[in-house]
């Protein structure tokens, strides 16, 4: 039952956002939205450009295997 509550008032939320804001407009991730942003070479690429983006000098060598 929370779930299904949870799932209600998110699309509740979304709702009220686009009727809210007249310039708002739906776009659909994708079925691959999760997929592309778990990546981990990814993520670690745009961890190291926000840490250069506030001035750290970031690299980050290859684990160990």
């Amino acid at each position: 039952m929370k779930a299904l509550v949870a799932v209600a008032r998110s699309i509740l939320v979304s709702i009220w956002h686009l009727m809210n804001d007249p310039t708002a407009r739906y776009r659909d991730l994708g079925a691959d939205f999760h997929t592309r942003n778990l990546d981990p070479s990814r993520k670690s690429r745009e961890l190291v450009r926000q840490l250069k983006a506030l001035g750290h000098d970031a690299t980050l060598p290859p684990a160990a295997a």
